[in-house]
C-alpha cells in the first residue's frame, strides 16, 4: 500500500489522561500530545482527565469512539502494572481490531532511553469505529518517544509508504473519515 497523499491531512483528535492525582495545571503529558498534535497541524477537539477506574475510563473511550469529530484518541497513564493501572483492560474490549505493531515497535524504541523498564509498558493500540485509539504511559518521556517515534509519521498522510491516516477511510479530496 502506497500513500495516496500529498500534503496533510488535518486529524481531529481526542487526549484523554488517566489519573488520579493530576488536574490540568499539572497533566505535563497531556498537555505535551495535544500541543505535538496542534503543532503537526492537527485539531484537538477534545481533552479530558479521567480518574483509574475500569469503567469511568471504557465509558470515556466509547464516548469519543462513538464521537462523529474525533478519529484519534491518545490516552495517556495506567498502563504499568501497579493495581490501579487498569487503562488496557478498559480500552481493549472496545477495539474493533488491535494494532499489535505499535505496542511491539513502542517498546523497542523505549528500550535506548529505559532498558528492560520497558517490558513493564501495557501501551495498546488499535481501532474501532473508524477511529484509531492509542493508550500510552502516563510519563511525559514516554508520550515524547511515542509521538516523536510513531506518531509524527504514523498520523501523517504523506508518510510513503504507508500510514495509520490510510486506515481511517479518509478520502484524499476533502472525505469525511467518519459518516455523520
Amino acid at each position: 500500500m502506497h500513500s495516496q497523499f500529498e500534503q496533510l491531512v488535518p486529524l481531529n483528535v481526542s487526549v484523554i489522561t488517566v489519573s488520579d492525582t493530576r488536574d490540568e495545571s499539572t497533566d505535563k503529558s497531556g498537555a505535551f500530545l495535544a500541543d505535538a498534535a496542534r503543532g503537526a497541524g492537527h485539531h484537538v477537539v477534545h481533552r479530558e482527565i479521567v480518574v483509574d477506574d475500569l469503567y469511568q475510563i471504557r465509558a470515556v473511550v466509547s464516548d469519543r469512539i462513538a464521537a462523529a469529530d474525533t478519529q484519534v484518541i491518545l490516552l495517556t497513564g495506567g498502563t504499568g502494572f501497579r493495581h490501579r493501572d487498569v487503562t488496557p483492560e478498559a480500552v481493549a474490549p472496545l477495539l474493533d481490531r488491535e494494532i499489535p505493531g505499535f505496542g511491539e515497535y513502542f517498546r523497542a524504541l523505549s528500550t535506548t532511553e529505559i532498558g528492560t523498564s520497558t517490558m513493564q509498558s501495557r501501551v495498546l493500540g488499535g481501532i474501532a469505529n473508524r477511529t484509531l485509539v492509542f493508550c500510552l504511559p502516563g510519563s511525559t518521556n514516554a508520550c515524547r518517544t511515542a509521538w516523536n517515534g510513531i506518531f509524527s509519521e504514523q498520523l501523517d498522510a504523506t508518510h510513503r509508504p504507508c500510514n495509520f491516516v490510510e486506515i481511517l477511510g479518509v478520502e484524499p479530496v476533502g472525505t469525511e473519515a467518519k459518516a455523520s
